[in-house]
């Protein structure tokens, strides 16, 4: 955290040092789980780093055809759904992926509703929960409140003008 406070004072930037590359949907059936892990093993692939899925040492496709399967790997979707059928994990794993069917599921698992989560947390809701508070002590217990209803150190911070290192402090006291 440390280095990401100092990369984004000295580069006039604010956030997670890596925000915004990666995205996130909801899966919500098989047939999307299916899609993904198969559009997730055979990356490599799409991007020539190797020729078969089989050398590439960073994925979970060579462990699956191991024997006996790895711990880690026991209560996978993939192990529950084929046991130990090898043929059958190697045949799904390298079935072609639909981009047209991946991208029709990406677009209805993001339309999905999830209850008590607030996609953009309201700032101007945060300022009211602060205001008018002159006390330390009462400033750090509203900070500890806000933190459990969903709202970020950065943001918090950010509305409180200090650092988000003294909002961390603030819950690490807290947890003692």
């Amino acid at each position: 955290m440390n280095y990401a406070i100092y990369f984004n004072k000295k580069y006039k930037r604010v956030g997670h040092l890596w925000q915004g590359r990666f995205k996130s949907w909801y899966v919500t059936n098989e047939a999307y789980l299916y899609t993904l892990m198969c559009y997730i093993e055979q990356n490599p692939l799409k991007a020539n780093r190797v020729k078969t899925l089989e050398e590439y040492p960073y994925s979970s496709y060579h462990h699956f055809l191991q024997e006996p399967i790895p711990e880690c790997l026991k209560h996978a979707w993939i192990v529950q759904q084929h046991k130990n059928d090898k043929h059958a994990i190697t045949e799904m794993l390298n079935s072609p992926i639909d981009t047209e069917q991946l991208r029709e599921l990406k677009k209805a698992a993001s339309l999905i509703e999830t209850p008590n989560v607030d996609k953009k947390p309201n700032i101007q809701k945060l300022e009211r929960f602060f205001k008018d508070i002159n006390d330390i002590k009462e400033r750090n217990k509203q900070i500890l409140k806000a933190i459990k209803q969903g709202y970020s150190q950065h943001m918090i911070a950010k509305v409180l003008g200090i650092s988000q290192q003294a909002v961390y402090g603030v819950l690490k006291r807290s947890r003692k």
